[in-house]
């Protein structure tokens, strides 16, 4: 059984050879002064932060089915278009990302009774298909094709939760990018949908039992604020196949804590039913039980507070086998009796390690433990007593997922990647402990002329912060480079290194891309994450700000070669760093960033993000701690800011668009200068997860068009 933590938070060439050509494609000059739309300012707007008056006057942008907001959002697309269309190359970058990205890609394959099912997109599919297949060697069938549930491709899978006994499969789909899923049950024979239907299901799965399952949902938001209003009250319900939803029964909740996150999961072999409780956007977790074995029996607590990490991977008969940091920042295994889960009782099976602990899975009766040195991985694989048994070999530096599967399989499967390597598929044989390619990739293009190397750069308070820096090998440190810095740096979240189409386009034409480790993640344990949260977020700017340097101290690059990039808490990252240091960066990318940290916590499942950053409402401290970065609050009249292009989607239900506008707006009243400082706001797209091919290949376009036509870096 894989193990399941609950996800309640919850990832561009120039010009033409001549560098005097200054219109585009229409005849638009490119180089004339842009006219923003004007923003209207409602000085009336003021709250009050513990004797500190704060002035709000873009609140109106909240409202985003206002029809003052949706004019505001048609006039900055426009602009920013124009701008975008007049960029000589940009169709050209479409093509070649196009070109790109039109090769065949696959999952592991998973197993479920006597067939194997996998994902596979041709190419240019809007949404990869999910196949079927007998055995490993029968023939492929479609199972499931997710390309049908839109005709333009933005409803996306969401998910596919198959049930113990092999012979349901439920699949969640979400439509425009929304965090809203509707579950769907199907007979996984037969390939038949069932009747059933459930909707209001957000940050779940299916967590199955006998003939049903369990779930989570939040009621039903006001018409109109489905993908703004605050997300209180969760529930947990038991559905029974071939009945409506209204008749499921409610098995949990907690009416006296409202913004309590629930994530329900059952042991494979149907004796327990696990519910991880959560006070926020955070790994740590309360843990509950109830036997399943057992009629009446009610939850029953494990851990009865959210201090630490709890993530069960498995059961040996009544014993639960769990991963925690208790006692270990960089966490360890541990045997846990539930009848008797005092701590002075629990048996360490694996103990802490150097390297970092990320996750542990059981199959085949083996435990494989994926560790984490210098933000790469590494493979260990114990018995179920905790006995080591041998280190996977791997290919290279780099990312693992995979080794799912059930106590009886015989093989499991795992993917590799990294900066320079697709996605590669490979089977191991559990008993044999050996390794072999099931699929590699199909993607043309010369790997062996680039390079990835990891530096450390010392941040402000001296910390080492390491940075993957991927280049052609022909590249060199002359300062001149069009480099790309990307960074996240909270929630405990590892960056590691991953395969990227769109980085191709850059890296082919000299540029030099560079993914940092910054503190607030979970690289090197809890240690790393806490010195970047809260009080200590100024860190993770500090460390930013650091790597930047150190590149062009290095001579890779310089001031004005540099864009820097960061997606969701990273765009956070973007707009605060610019804020504080607009001369050490040329272009700034922050996408669907969390922009205005003193009302974050009042859209959507926003308060769940309070144990990470603090409250401006709950202590004066806090507010004072969040509004010296605050992006929205620390950009400055008169000042000369990196070409910008903030980037959102009006279905974005996770961090509401409402902060890249505020953001927009205000960088578009404070800013001095040419650089050009605009939105792209997408439709029918919402955070990212589900966003279809096509508007994947137009916006990267769209952003390499812009760095590079801002960084000065000629097409060739």
């Amino acid at each position: 059984m894989k193990k399941l933590i609950p996800l309640l938070l919850l990832t561009f060439v120039f010009f033409s050879c001549q560098d005097t050509v200054s219109t585009g494609e229409e005849g638009y000059d490119i180089n004339k002064p842009i006219s923003y739309p004007v923003t209207h300012k409602d000085t009336s707007v003021v709250n009050t932060y513990f004797g500190t008056y704060v002035k709000d006057p873009y609140r109106w942008l909240e409202d985003e089915n206002s029809a003052e907001t949706r004019e505001w959002i048609g006039k900055q697309n426009g602009v920013t278009y124009e701008y975008l269309d007049a960029i000589p190359y940009r169709n050209t970058i479409k093509k070649r990302l196009t070109k790109l990205w039109n090769y065949t890609r696959y999952s592991a394959p998973f197993r479920i009774g006597d067939n194997y099912f996998f994902y596979k997109n041709d190419g240019l599919q809007n949404q990869s298909v999910i196949y079927k297949q007998k055995g490993l060697n029968g023939t492929p069938e479609v199972f499931l094709d997710p390309n049908t549930f839109s005709e333009d491709g933005t409803t996306a899978l969401s998910g596919v939760y198959p049930s113990h006994d092999d012979k349901y499969l439920v699949y969640g789909k979400s439509k425009g990018g929304s965090d809203w899923v509707e579950f769907s049950v199907m007979d996984v024979s037969t390939g038949k949908h069932l009747d059933d239907v459930l909707k209001n299901i957000k940050f779940s799965g299916a967590a199955w039992s006998e003939d049903g399952f369990f779930y989570g949902k939040f009621p039903k938001a006001p018409q109109g604020k489905e993908l703004s209003s605050q997300n209180f009250y969760k529930q947990i319900f038991y559905h029974k196949l071939g009945t409506n939803q209204n008749e499921d029964v409610l098995v949990y909740e907690d009416p006296e804590h409202p913004k309590r996150g629930m994530y329900p999961t059952t042991t494979e072999d149907g004796q327990y039913l696990l519910l991880y409780l959560s006070e926020g956007a955070t790994s740590n977790s309360a843990l509950y039980y109830k036997d399943l074995t057992k009629k009446r029996s009610e939850f029953e607590p494990i851990v009865d507070n959210f201090d630490n990490i709890y993530a069960v991977v498995d059961n040996i008969d009544k014993d639960l086998i769990v991963m925690t940091n208790k006692g270990a920042p960089k966490k360890r295994v541990v045997l846990i009796n539930p009848k008797n889960p005092k701590e002075s009782k629990w048996e360490e099976i694996i103990p802490e390690k150097e390297e970092t602990l990320q996750s542990v899975s059981s199959v085949g009766g083996k435990l494989f433990a994926t560790y984490l040195k210098d933000a790469s991985h590494k493979v260990y694989v114990y018995d179920l007593t905790g006995k080591f048994l041998y280190e996977l070999e791997l290919p290279g530096l780099g990312t693992v997922r995979g080794f799912g599967g059930k106590r009886t399989d015989d093989i499991t499967f795992f993917t590799f990647t990294s900066f320079l390597q697709p996605p590669t598929i490979y089977k191991y044989d559990i008993k044999q402990n050996k390794s072999e390619l099931f699929r590699g990739s199909e993607l043309d293009f010369d790997f062996d002329s680039y390079i990835t190397t990891q530096e450390f750069c010392e941040s402000k308070d001296g910390t080492k912060v390491p940075m993957f820096i991927t280049r052609r090998k022909d590249v060199k440190k002359d300062g001149n480079n069009p480099t790309l810095l990307y960074g996240y740096g909270g929630f405990n979240i590892n960056i590691l290194p991953r395969f990227s189409i769109s980085n191709i386009a850059f890296l082919e034409q000299g540029g030099i891309y560079v993914s940092a480790n910054l503190r607030g993640g979970g690289e090197y344990g809890e240690v790393w994450h806490e010195s970047g949260m809260m009080f200590n977020k100024q860190n993770v700017f500090d460390d930013f700000i650091s790597a930047a340097e150190h590149l062009i101290a290095q001579n890779y690059t310089s001031s004005e070669k540099l864009a820097i990039s960061g997606r969701s808490n990273g765009g956070l990252l973007v707009g605060a760093t610019m804020a504080q240091r607009p001369d050490l960066f040329k272009v700034a990318l922050p996408a669907v960033g969390v922009m205005d940290m003193l009302r974050f916590h009042k859209f959507t499942i926003g308060h769940a993000w309070v144990v990470e950053y603090g409250s401006s409402e709950r202590a004066k401290k806090e507010f004072q701690n969040l509004y010296n970065y605050s992006p929205i609050h620390n950009l400055k009249p008169e000042t000369a800011y990196p070409a910008t292009l903030v980037t959102t989607a009006d279905h974005d239900d996770r961090v509401v668009p409402a902060h890249s506008f505020k953001f927009a707006a205000t960088l578009q009243a404070c800013h001095k200068g040419d650089n050009p400082v605009l939105i792209r706001i997408e439709t029918d797209a919402g955070h990212g997860a589900g966003k279809s091919t096509e508007k994947r290949i137009e916006e990267a376009a769209d952003i390499w068009a812009f760095v590079f036509r801002n960084l000065k870096a000629p097409y060739k």
